[in-house]
């Protein structure tokens, strides 16, 4: 069945809603055979997705981002969604002691991870360099304020934000029905199958498309950072898209791919994104947490 903005899949044991958001396939797996139900669900899904997109990409102007991000150090009123964010990426940037950064996004006006030869200058990098830094940040519950030429970048954990959230509403509308979101490899299963059984998930290969592990998921979330289609390749030198937010180049000694279990999605993002930042140190970084993981080097 096919809406006009998502469609819908009938399986033996499970119904698939598909649809395209913040530039990743998005999928819903629904343990029903209502077609209704798997239809509503993935209407919510998708407006939220959307919504969510919509609220936060960089890319689009006249939003909140665009807004704070032009604000040229005047004071820009933000929601309690907006302020929840900030609170828990000042978490994450405390937590990897400066590491997770959501100000260094500036650095994509230097680095550009399409898979050529090309490497910024020095001077690029330098100058941009001088725009980074989460401590220079103000904000309170009601307004922010950047620093002129600042920018704010949610996009390590925008995906994983919206895959809770389309968790949060397919629980609440139906709280007996078993469902995984997964949104570009980004994924929360809300809880067990009735039957008990669990859903198969596929890891991809860095070097292909390949599953290079399934993986067996009853409920929670699992998330996966790493470099298989973002990266530059010069003198036989891989440059991973992971930049550190100190140096402005990009993190050495990362494993190639980490996939992370976690109670939630945003979660596993948040992990396995600061392995791939603690570079040779990943594996014993992810030992620490306590949680489940799957490194490729």
């Amino acid at each position: 069945m096919i809406n006009g903005s998502y469609t819908i899949e009938q399986k033996s044991d499970h119904i698939i809603g598909r649809f395209s958001a913040m530039a990743s396939p998005c999928e819903l797996l629904i343990e029903t055979q209502d077609p209704m139900l798997a239809n509503h669900l993935t209407s919510l899904a998708y407006s939220e997705a959307k919504r969510i997109e919509q609220k936060f990409s960089r890319y689009l102007p006249n939003n909140p981002m665009a807004n704070i991000n032009h604000s040229k150090g005047k004071p820009v009123a933000i929601d309690d969604e907006i302020f929840r964010l900030l609170e828990f990426t000042n978490s994450c940037f405390e937590l990897s002691e400066g590491l997770f950064d959501i100000t260094s996004g500036v650095l994509r006006k230097a680095w550009k991870f399409d898979g050529s030869d090309s490497l910024p200058s020095a001077d690029g990098v330098k100058v941009l360099m001088a725009y980074i830094g989460w401590q220079k940040v103000k904000y309170d519950q009601s307004s922010i304020i950047l620093t002129k030429g600042m920018e704010l970048d949610f996009g390590g954990i925008g995906k994983e934000y919206a895959v809770d959230c389309v968790a949060k509403l397919c629980a609440q509308c139906a709280p007996t029905t078993s469902v995984v979101i997964n949104f570009g490899g980004d994924i929360q299963v809300t809880r067990a199958r009735n039957n008990n059984q669990a859903w198969l998930i596929g890891i991809e290969s860095p070097e292909d498309a390949a599953p290079a592990k399934m993986l067996k998921i009853i409920s929670g979330g699992l998330a996966t950072s790493g470099d298989a289609r973002r990266y530059l390749l010069k003198d036989g030198k891989r440059y991973s898209h992971i930049l550190n937010p100190e140096t402005g180049y990009p993190i050495e000694n990362a494993p190639r791919s980490v996939t992370v279990a976690a109670p939630h999605c945003i979660q596993a993002g948040l992990l396995a994104t600061l392995a791939l930042l603690k570079g040779a140190r990943a594996e014993s970084f992810l030992h620490e947490q306590g949680v489940k993981f799957w490194c490729y080097r």
